[in-house]
């Protein structure tokens, strides 16, 4: 019996299908490295549609219930991420319509977008060992995050998946049930709303916005590895 940190150590290497794999018999740090892998990008999605941290977070241990006692479902046709992001999609608008909300899905005159630079650039987070550094880097989150926040509903999902999660067009149009050309016309109007909310001194500490790292990833795992009954231990 291999202790998990170990199991987990073996296992980092492999790809998401082989993860798979073995999730589908039961292995919980397969289950785990899976969730680390995508956390980030599912709670990202789930807190552009709802605006709402907790809610986002309970999205996402739903989805991932859902997707992992439901393995069967994924055939590989399409990569494991996009697969579970459907699925959180679904699970975070479902709760909309239950609200009582709409995201608002009017029709947008058509904007060119060709040639349009990017309004904020998503450079790598960078580690800062200096405390004021670090103090000041996270009040400028906070600032770009109440920024975003602030977008209208249509406008705050389609900047979450194309300029945050940096997903295609063509991927953000197919999660989003849109036009390509619907897509580039959101994204524009987001843009434009931010380059008027923002200066660009906060253009450095977009990539860490909404983070699902630390405490709250650790949260989301456990939780879900504790409705799925899974040991924390491999047998392999």
């Amino acid at each position: 019996m291999q202790t998990a940190a170990v199991a987990a150590l073996r296992l980092d290497a492999l790809d998401d299908a082989a993860l798979v794999g073995l999730a589908r018999g039961g292995d919980g740090v397969a289950v785990r490295l899976i969730m680390q892998r995508h956390n980030r990008r599912l709670y990202r999605v789930a807190r552009g549609v709802l605006h709402d941290d907790a809610e986002a977070e309970d999205v996402v241990q739903e989805a991932y219930v859902r997707a992992f006692t439901h393995l069967d479902g994924f055939r590989g046709e399409a990569k494991l991420s996009t697969w579970l992001t459907r699925i959180v999609l679904n699970e975070a608008l479902g709760r909309l319509r239950r609200r009582r909300l709409t995201v608002g899905l009017k029709d947008i005159d058509a904007i060119n977008d060709q040639g349009e630079a990017r309004v904020i650039y998503l450079p790598s987070a960078r580690h800062d060992s200096n405390p004021e550094h670090a103090a000041a880097r996270a009040e400028v989150r906070r600032l770009l995050e109440r920024a975003v926040d602030q977008l209208p509903d249509h406008f705050r999902v389609v900047f979450m998946l194309r300029d945050i999660e940096e997903m295609s067009v063509e991927e953000t149009a197919s999660h989003l049930g849109l036009r390509p050309e619907t897509v580039k016309t959101r994204l524009h109007r987001a843009r434009r709303l931010l380059r008027e909310a923002l200066n660009k001194t906060l253009v450095s500490a977009l990539a860490d916005v909404f983070p699902c790292a630390g405490a709250r990833c650790a949260r989301i795992t456990d939780a879900v590895l504790e409705r799925l009954g899974l040991p924390e231990q491999s047998e392999k």
